[in-house]
């Protein structure tokens, strides 16, 4: 496959899209605790350590520590309950506070049969919903997964064929503990298997012009489409009703190497079973005006989030307060 590729801009923008600035909320407490802070590398370390346990231990400690997360994490907890608002309107108090139990629940599962898949060889079962998506990109080569911080992305690899003999190129967010990032790098190497490189975003232009040779190869890249990088080039759609500003790297990355978009989210349906949601594949038109295809691409993509949040919105893990209460918009 042979494109024109625009150095600057899509390089840029495909680093760009993987940096949030809707990481957890922090505050002293965080650096009072350091590497014992939830964000810090202890309990990655502690949790990975957990998940390797007898099932009935697992099943008797998890409910002590989400409470115990609960009770201690306060800015995360708000940040939670003000995200859910726009998808399932305001409440009262104690309901409130239910909202925010079971989307720390299923957060703590999730992280923790995250776990169980990369340490363990604990039977997962993960079937695919509209596969047919998946076959129609498929047939063209390389293409873009765009994934969200919904459910549990790395299980989408116990999905047998899910990759269909391609390497894929799984782009990640840095983690904010540095020690926590050596601790994730080393655990996915060891544990994911020869099909799955796994970048972290950095400022190093190159990743960029790595992706779209990977893209050029018929190999497959896997992108976060719902956060974009503090800086970065963003589109401007709305979810929810309200404005909310994607990252442009990922439909500007399509559109230059000519390859669909495939919106994908990893549901958790119980224990250890997950359902993969294929979306309409995206294509980006790359004869048309840059700003406006990539409007249109990033409003599709937005409105195949919206849908499967409202579904599952317990499984929203973003915890970083969004929307500012009273005038609606983006907090910076």
């Amino acid at each position: 496959m042979t494109a024109s590729f625009d150095t600057p801009s899509v390089v840029a923008d495909a680093v760009h899209a993987a940096e949030a600035p809707h990481a957890p909320e922090r505050g002293w407490m965080a650096r009072r605790l350091g590497r014992y802070h939830v964000t810090g590398a202890f309990w990655f370390r502690f949790h990975a350590f957990g998940a390797r346990t007898p099932e009935w231990f697992i099943a008797l400690i998890m409910p002590l520590f989400t409470a115990f997360f609960f009770l201690t994490i306060h800015r995360i907890r708000r940040a939670i309950a003000a995200n859910l608002e726009a998808v399932l309107g305001r409440c009262g108090f104690w309901r409130r506070q239910r909202r925010i139990w079971r989307t720390l629940w299923q957060a703590a599962w999730a992280q923790t049969e995250r776990y169980e898949r990369l340490f363990t060889d604990r039977e997962f079962d993960v079937t695919a919903r509209r596969g047919e998506r998946l076959e129609e990109a498929r047939r063209g080569g390389g293409f873009i997964f765009l994934t969200a911080h919904v459910g549990n992305w790395e299980t989408a690899s116990a999905l047998r064929g899910g990759h269909g003999g391609r390497r894929i190129h799984v782009v990640r967010e840095e983690e904010l503990d540095p020690e926590a990032q050596t601790f994730v790098a080393d655990l996915l190497r060891h544990s994911l298997g020869e099909h799955y490189v796994t970048h972290f975003a950095a400022t190093d232009p190159l990743l960029g012009l790595a992706l779209r040779e990977a893209l050029e190869r018929g190999e497959i890249v896997a992108l976060q489409g719902d956060r974009p990088r503090r800086g970065g080039r963003t589109i401007e759609v709305e979810l929810f009703g309200r404005p909310y500003p994607l990252p442009a790297g990922p439909p500007a990355l399509a559109r230059q190497t000519g390859v669909p978009l495939v919106p994908v989210f990893v549901v958790r349906e119980g224990r250890r079973r997950y359902s993969v949601r294929f979306g309409e594949l995206i294509r980006v038109a790359g004869k048309r005006e840059r700003a406006g295809v990539l409007r249109e691409a990033g409003m599709r993509y937005a409105a195949e989030l919206e849908e499967v949040v409202r579904e599952v919105p317990h499984q929203w893990f973003v915890f970083r307060r969004i929307w500012e209460e009273k005038r609606g918009g983006m907090l910076s």
